[in-house]
């Protein structure tokens, strides 16, 4: 297969998959769309090795993606996103460091399924989302500070804590609870109380505390846009405030989100895009 193939199949699977950030992908120059497609589609099929209950093996699995990070192949299955994704990697002088965490986070998610502290929810958000923020700020292009890198790693626990409060319904399905147990106990709650969204005072004021601590990461992370290339600008906007929103979603509808998972409609990330994309065009 070309390389054109990959980076083809390599954005076939962002714009299917990629719920949120395709929105924003959209907004960059066509290089750097491309690559950012080609490490998407990396992420993509390393989540959905540990979380497809249809996938057997799942730790082997992972372990073979893990040597594709460090040893290339010299020959490629038919809509391989890997050509693309080396390319990009190379292109972009990615460190590879970020991918191989990246599986250490997705790995723990196969026996793992409860945090004591923030802590150790930190360590798992670091893995599963900050590592992402920092292999776009590469595509993105920034100004090489290190203010710069913690502020990508600020933001993807910003996202990463988002995406937990969206999914309590489906994660305390599936026996999950990501949210710290000391922060269960400071509010008198048990694991039941959790798992069940069994409404109350307490589990109202639970929630409210774990909004609170994702708003601080995006307020710690918001001198980020400025670091980064102007003409990523609007991609990483517009993603930022699509996920800030779907925040602001969980916070309007409070216990229901145990009942129901808070989303955006398709309208309403593309409005936010396109709103985002000229705001930051003018301000730039």
């Amino acid at each position: 297969m070309t390389l054109a193939d990959s980076y083809t199949a390599a954005q076939a699977i962002t714009k299917e998959r990629a719920k949120n950030f395709y929105y924003g992908i959209r907004l960059l120059p066509k290089e750097k769309r491309e690559s950012l497609c080609a490490v998407y589609a990396f992420f993509r099929e390393s989540d959905d090795l540990s979380d497809d209950d249809a996938i057997d093996n799942k730790a082997e699995r992972l372990s073979r993606w893990r040597d594709l990070v460090r040893q290339r192949p010299t020959h490629f299955e038919e809509g391989s996103i890997l050509p693309a994704f080396y390319d990009s990697l190379d292109k972009y002088q990615i460190p590879s460091r970020y991918f191989e965490e990246l599986l250490d986070g997705t790995t723990s998610d196969l026996t793992v399924t409860r945090y004591q502290t923030f802590d150790d929810l930190y360590g798992y958000c670091y893995k599963v989302a900050s590592t992402v923020g920092l292999v776009c700020l590469h595509v993105f292009g920034f100004d090489g500070s290190q203010e710069a890198l913690e502020q990508a790693e600020a933001r993807g626990i910003a996202f990463q804590l988002t995406n937990i409060l969206r999914d309590v319904k489906e994660d305390g399905e599936r026996g999950r609870i990501y949210l710290p147990l000391e922060d269960l106990e400071r509010f008198s709650l048990s694991e039941q109380d959790f798992l069940e969204g069994r409404t109350s005072e307490s589990l109202s004021d639970f929630l409210s505390f774990q909004i609170e601590r994702a708003k601080q990461y995006y307020l710690k992370s918001a001198p980020l846009s400025k670091r980064v290339d102007a003409e990523s600008r609007p991609s990483l906007d517009a993603m930022t405030d699509i996920y800030r929103t779907l925040l602001d979603k969980v916070e309007k509808m409070g216990l229901r989100v145990f009942q129901e998972r808070a989303s955006l409609t398709k309208f309403e990330k593309l409005a936010l895009a396109g709103k985002t994309a000229i705001s930051t065009m003018r301000g730039s």
